[in-house]
């Protein structure tokens, strides 16, 4: 086996790892929709700051999000466009239940 067939299931098994918690998966959803203030994502998640800083760090690390500062802020989006695309092959929730629900709010930051 070569080292970089090796080197792609790491980066394979990272991303799933990386997707293997609800709160995780909620965040890539919402980010389906476009670039999201990281406000934004507190905003419709169940957890705080840290927790959602926390889990934005596991998806960055993974190579799932990328992030960009506007000045105080940090907005994120997804880096593997393709992860929704799977997501879908799953079934189940819209590409984004926020957007989908109209409930989507603003950043105040922008």
């Amino acid at each position: 086996m070569s080292s970089t067939a090796i080197t792609c299931r790491k980066r394979r098994a990272a991303i799933f790892k990386a997707l293997g918690h609800p709160a995780r998966l909620r965040i890539v959803e919402e980010l389906r929709g476009g670039e999201r203030c990281v406000c934004e994502l507190v905003d419709i998640s169940a957890g705080g700051w840290s927790t959602v800083s926390r889990h934005l760090s596991v998806l960055k690390a993974a190579g799932i999000v990328e992030d960009e500062k506007h000045g105080l802020h940090v907005h994120y989006r997804l880096a593997l466009p393709c992860v929704g695309t799977f997501l879908d092959c799953l079934g189940g929730e819209p590409a984004s239940a926020s957007k989908a629900s109209g409930a989507a709010k603003s950043c105040k930051h922008a």
